[in-house]
């Protein structure tokens, strides 16, 4: 028998195949099939090159309805040491495809092992065809052993020396993507190290927002799977696979790295007026010790000074109480741009504010703790991110990373930033980053700044966000829906 034509036909789709083939147990499960496939054997085995021996990787026997390391099951048979006298380290060892018509009657390789095997199971191996998996640099990946040639009536035959050169050429290129697959893990490694290392240097500033960082990684995860298991069951056209999923969660990861350039006294910053908070009762005190000098030295009545000691404790408790209330309205920052017009005037005409500018700035903010310069750099921690980012060659996988981050602060109707796209500018992958962002900052119980809400409220939030057209309320409701299955 001679290689047809059709055999190359075969062998390039093969090919074809493998070299598009992601997942690493996929493709050496192709190995194993199209080997037997070409080959009409019975049985074959896949062993994986590691740590100097040949480790059980794939078995398969069609006869005997046998399929072993399928679902990523360890196989419990002890590794083949490289030793000459075993058929598999010998092919491997010199790099050859070794063809034996009959274990049963060859003395040329100890055979004790199928032969046991043979005893065990009521099997009878004859016919082996074994041959290296090694790349185009001579690196050996592991040896595919077929079992069993069969002619068109199941009878056992040897294995035709005419496909040695076809399995050859399968093992040759399989091997060069399983290496190819290699190096776009080890980029893969390199890339979340890189990542890691980020995180890390964001948790010694602030350790809330490490957590962050790893919450808003876990609710995409669990919005992402949620969001593909609908796919499964027909209710929901989107999905996310092995590799869209993957660069998720790079850029959960990777989100908020930018702010490792925001000052800590505006990421920590917990109330209006936060640290500054104790220079106000610093001065309030020694407004009360002045006034009292006043008195004593004539310049004003005790009456005068008595009203004006009740005065400066409604003052400094009304500062304290717009220090941290919710919202500041038109009446209460009028109140607090009166106190900062009032002065204390000493004989020397040394002049003292009841407050300065800018802590009459911080408590007239309505909502929230930053001051609108604050807030101007807090958010130019999505533009910094985005610097930092243009500066990581990100291989192919991952290429979309970048753009998600620096987008999952902007909003469908446009109000967000630092850009200002809007609807269908934004990814999937940044609408749902933006939700789930939203989500652990409003839920987290670790912020300086703020008190955490339940996730009932979260969500409510969420969903009113998304009716004035912020947010995509089909991810909230998924999102919703993800939690509270995961709380059965």
């Amino acid at each position: 028998m001679h290689v047809q034509y059709e055999d190359f036909e075969k062998i390039m789709d093969i090919g074809i195949r493998l070299s598009t083939e992601r997942d690493r147990n996929r493709l050496l499960m192709t190995i194993l099939d199209k080997g037997m496939e070409i080959t009409n054997c019975d049985a074959s085995t896949l062993y994986l090159y590691e740590n100097d021996e040949l480790h059980f990787k794939f078995m398969k026997t069609l006869s005997k309805g046998i399929s072993r390391g399928l679902d990523g099951e360890t196989i419990d048979l002890p590794p083949v040491p490289m030793k000459e006298e075993n058929v598999c380290s010998y092919a491997a060892i010199h790099r050859e495809v070794v063809n034996i018509s009959n274990v049963y009657a060859s003395s040329r390789f100890d055979f004790s092992g199928p032969r046991q095997y043979d005893g065990m199971t009521g099997y009878r191996t004859q016919s082996q065809l074994v041959v290296p998996l090694a790349n185009n640099e001579n690196e050996l990946i592991g040896v595919l052993q077929l079992i069993n040639a069969m002619d068109e009536d199941g009878s056992v035959i040897a294995f035709n020396e005419a496909y040695e050169i076809i399995i050859r050429a399968l093992g040759a290129i399989a091997a060069i993507e399983l290496t190819n697959l290699s190096y776009v893990e080890a980029l893969k490694t390199q890339i979340y190290s890189f990542v890691e290392a980020l995180t890390t240097a964001l948790e010694e500033r602030t350790p809330y927002n490490a957590l962050h960082t790893r919450n808003v990684e876990k609710y995409a995860s669990l919005l992402a799977d949620y969001i593909t298991e609908l796919h499964r069951e027909g209710k929901c056209e989107k999905s996310f696979d092995g590799a869209r999923k993957e660069q998720l969660m790079l850029a959960a990861l990777i989100h908020d790295i930018g702010k490792m350039v925001v000052p800590l006294s505006i990421m920590n910053k917990a109330t209006r007026l936060d640290k500054r908070l104790e220079k106000v009762d610093d001065r309030f005190a020694l407004l009360k010790a002045l006034y009292e000098i006043d008195m004593l030295r004539g310049r004003i009545s005790r009456e005068k000074y008595e009203t004006v000691e009740k005065e400066l404790a409604s003052a400094l408790a009304f500062i304290h109480e717009m220090d941290v209330v919710a919202y500041v309205n038109d009446e209460n920052c009028e109140r607090i741009r009166s106190l900062a017009e009032k002065r204390h005037v000493s004989e020397d005409g040394t002049v003292l504010p009841y407050l300065t500018d800018k802590e009459a700035e911080c408590l007239c903010i309505r909502s929230g703790t930053l001051t609108v310069q604050e807030r101007r750099e807090m958010e130019n921690h999505v533009v910094m991110t985005s610097k930092i980012l243009e500066k990581v060659q990100f291989y192919k996988g991952f290429s979309m990373v970048p753009k998600w981050v620096g987008a999952h602060h902007e909003y469908l109707d446009g109000s967000g930033y630092p850009k200002g796209l809007k609807g269908d500018e934004l990814d999937l992958e940044t609408r749902l980053l933006t939700v789930v962002d939203i989500y652990d900052a409003l839920v987290a119980t670790d912020r300086p700044y703020k008190q955490p809400i339940s996730r009932e409220k979260a969500i409510q939030i969420l969903k009113d966000m998304a009716n004035k057209g912020k947010v995509d309320l089909q991810l909230v409701e998924w999102l919703d829906e993800a939690l509270e299955k995961e709380k059965q």
